[in-house]
């Protein structure tokens, strides 16, 4: 972002590429409120995501599952559909006299029209679900989240690719000792014996892992610019269409193995316990933190904050399971964290270049500042009309956190 010397608004760079002109206006105006939003997001996520795998494990009966893991997954995505319609229900409620209800046919269907592209990141995340249960065959609960921080890495490049995200050499270097972390706790990590293709496991395993770490870094990224592309839409008409879609996607699954396993596969409920109806509640908390985060917040920051996580659940894995935590956890934890520190240090941004005429970037160690603010008020004043136009709806931050 670049900050006019005159007004003091804060436009994007010449040519860059923008997702949408109310994010960046959401996103040029941060407020304490903002960085508090940000502390709770972090918060939450670590304790969902921390129990998630917990869960999972907790689920399973003589090293399998008696359930259908699409069936949890579809319960999760009505689940997360029903909080959706509440959310709009009680917005309807509220709204002020003149504003259109959320709930309206036109409203509605405008919003489905804006946001159909959340098709996309709704069937990769289907896939995604269902392989976190097979993960869970092979690894055990923290070597599973820590397996599942590689897709920092991979969303790194996919900003970059898809949404022109600028990152500099530090923060570079910080994915890199991201890797590195992971790749200590990850030494002699793999179970021995065979698949029940007969394949051996560390073969499987690395196959579901390459799979594990695209599909969702690919659902993450896609999801984030479907949202923050329709910044003007509510977020619980887009929470409704994407987990909406979710639903169909693994209701079609349901139906699919019904068909070729026969009738009786097709009752969703078979095998289900306490322990996988708190997973359905706990994966449909998460879904719905995970779309504040992908709409107000960053892609790299969830996962880095899904990275914290393991801590927990390396923890609580090992007093409630009994696994060990090694010393290359440890190790690797302490190079995770070093990461975390160097990437969203203040000294590792991305520093724009500085731009001719009457723009500059807002530099605190500038000691002409005073100087060249006056010179660059004399040219402001023959070409501002021509050259940098700030209409007060671009100052007004769109949605108040």
């Amino acid at each position: 972002m670049i900050e006019c010397s005159v007004c003091h608004s804060k436009i994007a760079p010449p040519g860059s590429k923008t997702v949408s002109r109310a994010y960046d206006t959401h996103r040029s105006y941060v407020s304490s409120k903002t960085r508090l939003l940000n502390v709770l997001l972090v918060a939450g996520d670590c304790v969902l995501v921390g129990f998630q795998p917990i869960l999972v494990y907790m689920s399973k009966v003589d090293g399998g599952f008696k359930f259908s893991p699409i069936s949890v997954n579809f319960l999760t995505e009505v689940a997360k559909v029903t909080f959706a319609i509440i959310m709009l229900l009680f917005q309807a409620r509220n709204r002020k006299v003149g504003e259109k209800s959320l709930l309206s046919i036109s409203s509605l269907v405008q919003a489905a029209r804006n946001n159909v592209l959340l098709a996309v990141p709704a069937l990769l995340y289907a896939i995604n679900n269902y392989l976190k249960f097979i993960m869970q065959l092979y690894f055990n609960p923290s070597t599973v989240k820590m397996l599942s921080n590689l897709k920092v890495l991979v969303i790194a490049i996919l900003l970059k690719m898809i949404m022109k995200r600028r990152f500099s050499i530090i923060q570079w270097e910080a994915l890199a000792l991201l890797l590195i972390g992971i790749s200590i706790n990850q030494l002699r990590s793999l179970p021995e014996g065979t698949t029940s293709v007969g394949l051996p496991v560390a073969t499987g395993a690395y196959m579901y892992t390459l799979i594990f770490v695209t599909i969702p870094s690919m659902a993450s990224v896609f999801n984030e610019y479907a949202l923050k592309s329709q910044f003007e839409t509510s977020i619980y008409h887009q929470n409704l269409f994407l987990y909406g879609y979710g639903a169909i996607f693994n209701f079609l699954a349901i139906l699919g193995i019904a068909i070729f396993n026969g009738p009786s596969s097709f009752d969703i409920l078979q095998g289900h316990s306490k322990a996988t109806m708190l997973l359905i509640c706990n994966n449909a908390a998460q879904g719905i933190l995970s779309s504040f985060f992908f709409k107000y917040a960053d892609t790299i920051l969830k996962k880095y904050s899904s990275t914290i996580a393991t801590i927990f659940t390396g923890i609580a894995s090992a007093i409630l399971f009994g696994h060990t935590l090694t010393i290359n956890f440890v190790l690797g934890i302490s190079v995770v964290i070093i990461s975390m520190h160097q990437f969203f240090s203040s000294l590792s941004k991305v520093k724009d270049e500085k731009q001719s005429g009457s723009l500059e970037m807002v530099d605190s160690q500038d000691s002409k500042r005073s100087k060249d603010a006056v010179l660059l008020n004399m040219t402001a004043g023959a070409n501002e009309e021509a050259s940098h136009r700030v209409h007060e709806e671009e100052k007004r931050p769109l949605l108040p956190i």
